[in-house]
């Protein structure tokens, strides 16, 4: 497709997702009445303030509480509203959610002050629908189509593929404690002077790879912006990246940044900077002149007037003196960092507005819209993204734009357009057996397990390390709620938990691997979360319950995989996404179980050939084993 078609069609995409999505926040919460928004877990009513602050960029913040600890769809970094019920109105503030537990929550509010109504006994709190995103990718979109005679319009062209990328003639680098592949990767990287391409499969140092990249060209070119469609791949990288030595400024809204890289952030930067004491003294004295004015009524004499005035005055030019000081102290800040890190969207906000970068990195760029990938690239001259198009996939909602286009990534769609994309082929995760079936399924049996990590089993009898044990004939079928959207199998939890009880037993005294329990519905997660609490003699091992897509980057030693769906009808519905499921098989270290009824998911020719390598490889197995 020409170009500027393609740029246009992808705008279009946009605005029919954006259009979708807005359908569905408004039939899912906004036409909901209070008392459906509490009983979907949309809304907190009522909710009472328990503890108030300000964060280290000075911006208000409030915990709340709720009476009950029913099940919600509050995520950390949602936008929020919170308002007092007699006057929704004028008694409402917007922010983000930090963090929340089943009764709490933390929000950092879109403002400097606290409201004076915080102390309603009866608040509510809403989600928000947030558009941000949306006004962002068609801008971008809008600035690369218009591009001309620039850095900008030159990378469009090799992007699009009306030019074939460039490659220099450097010295080789070899850094000795990477392998072939990852040292292949870095010269191809170093030497690209407009895209270079690390497809990294599941275990096999992307990270690693391209942090030892950044490390060279941040000494080489200068600053360096590295990018990821989430906050929690852009935490990874800053925290890589500090360790290293590198000096980094994570940019974002500090609400969803995790703890253990908030000393990278700009706003603790600044709050720990010698001059902040002057530029925070300035802004009380401002705030309390402010005051003073705000004291005189209505009724005054021509002398409060003119106090009132003044005050008024003194307060602007403290404020404007707070807000100059401030500016210089993170111009130095910026200025100074090696490495500047942030979303996609985070890209395009005003801190960045005079900064160009040389080279600039994406990672988890298989997992990016395209129109969002083009927001950082428009601030760099050279781009190199880095992910595994057969890991998890962009979250499209509009089945509409998923069928014309908006699901391929821009990285899924150069693997095939760029003469040079480099395979990392050596995974340090799992054993030999565990990688078997998705090396075969997905990467055209090119990787190998190192020798660290090839015959690595749990030090119990010997066994296999893939089971799949069946489920079919024991009627575990799947439950649904009224919707129809929410599914869950409470007996393959108690298979879950039966197997991990008797597994514990066969460990060694004082063995503790680490466990993940995962599956791809939410409401299983929910109902195992739940009934984990029970499982008392398991509390004191080291055992994560998530969604396979939160597991994404991480690793256990055992994994144990719930698939829920089990239904005459043989329906697999969202088990149909293999890559989501090659996320799912590639966390585990030693020993992987997955649990499912081979009648329901055994029609499916990928489930079908997992049947058959667990067959060869491993260890099939039937429930009635655990409850006879």
């Amino acid at each position: 497709m020409e170009t500027s078609a393609f740029l246009r069609k992808l705008r279009e995409l946009i605005d029919i997702e954006l259009a979708e999505d807005i359908l569905i926040f408004q039939q899912k919460i906004e036409a909901l009445s209070l008392s459906e928004k509490q009983k979907q877990g949309y809304c907190w009513h009522p909710v009472k303030v328990i503890k108030t602050g300000f964060t280290y960029g000075d911006r208000a913040y409030v915990v709340i509480e709720r009476n009950d600890t029913k099940n919600h769809d509050f995520r950390s970094g949602n936008i929020v509203k919170l308002y007092a019920q007699k006057d929704p109105l004028n008694d409402t503030v917007n922010g983000t959610i930090n963090y929340l537990k089943a009764s709490q929550m933390k929000i950092v509010l879109n403002t400097d002050h606290l409201p004076v109504w915080l102390d309603n006994e009866k608040l509510t709190l809403d989600l928000l629908f947030d558009e941000r995103t949306y006004k962002e990718m068609q801008k971008a979109l809008s600035l690369v189509a218009k591009a001309s005679n620039s850095r900008l319009a030159d990378l469009r062209d090799v992007l699009l593929g009306s030019i074939t990328p460039s490659f220099e003639q450097i010295p080789t680098v070899h850094i000795p404690h990477l392998n072939e592949s990852q040292n292949v990767a870095i010269n191809s990287i170093l030497s690209a002077e407009d895209v270079a391409l690390v497809h990294g499969p599941p275990g096999t140092g992307k990270t690693t790879t391209i942090v030892e990249a950044i490390k060279i060209l941040a000494q080489k070119e200068g600053q360096t912006l590295v990018c990821a469609p989430s906050n929690a791949a852009v935490d990874l990288l800053t925290e890589r990246l500090s360790a290293v030595g590198l000096n980094v400024v994570r940019l974002g809204n500090i609400s969803r940044v995790d703890d253990a890289v908030l000393n990278a952030t700009l706003d603790v930067r600044l709050s720990k900077h010698p001059e902040f004491k002057e530029i925070k003294k300035l802004k009380i004295k401002a705030a309390q002149k402010r005051r003073d004015a705000e004291r005189f009524k209505r009724n005054f004499d021509s002398a409060a007037y003119a106090a009132r005035k003044e005050g008024y005055k003194e307060a602007r030019e403290l404020t404007a003196w707070a807000h100059q000081l401030e500016d210089r102290l993170i111009d130095q800040i910026m200025s100074s960092a090696s490495v500047i890190t942030c979303t996609l969207v985070g890209a395009a906000g005003s801190l960045l507005k005079k900064y160009q970068f040389h080279t600039l990195f994406i990672d988890e760029a298989a997992q990016a819209l395209e129109p969002a990938t083009w927001i950082p690239i428009m601030k760099a001259s050279k781009v190199v993204l880095a992910g595994d198009p057969f890991q998890l996939p962009p979250t499209v909602k509009s089945n509409k734009a998923q069928k014309q286009g908006l699901s391929i990534t821009m990285m899924e769609r150069l693997l095939t357009q760029i003469p040079k994309v480099n395979l990392l082929k050596v995974q340090y995760r799992m054993n030999a057996t565990i990688m078997g079936f998705s090396n075969t399924q997905f990467y055209d049996n090119q990787l190998i397990a190192d020798i660290s990590v090839e015959q690595h089993q749990l030090p119990i009898a010997p066994h296999k390390s893939v089971e799949f044990i069946d489920t079919a004939g024991t009627g575990f079928e799947e439950k649904t709620d009224e919707s129809g959207k929410k599914r869950e199998n409470p007996d393959e939890i108690r298979l879950v938990f039966e197997h991990l009880h008797q597994l514990i037993k066969e460990l060694p005294d004082g063995e503790k691997p680490t466990i993940g329990i995962i599956a791809p519905y939410r409401a299983q997660v929910k109902a195992m979360e739940m009934d984990f609490l029970s499982e008392k003699d398991l509390h004191d091992y080291p055992i994560t319950i998530n969604t396979i897509d939160s597991f994404q980057g991480q690793e256990r030693d055992i994994v144990y995989i719930s698939l829920v769906r089990s239904n005459d009808a043989g329906q697999i519905g969202f088990l149909k996404d293999y890559r989501r499921m090659n996320v799912a098989m590639t966390r585990a270290k030693k020993l992987l179980v997955i649990i499912g009824d081979s009648a329901t998911v055994g029609q499916d020719t990928f489930y079908g050939d997992f049947l058959d390598y667990v067959d060869a490889n491993g260890s099939y197995r039937t429930a009635w084993e655990f409850f006879v």
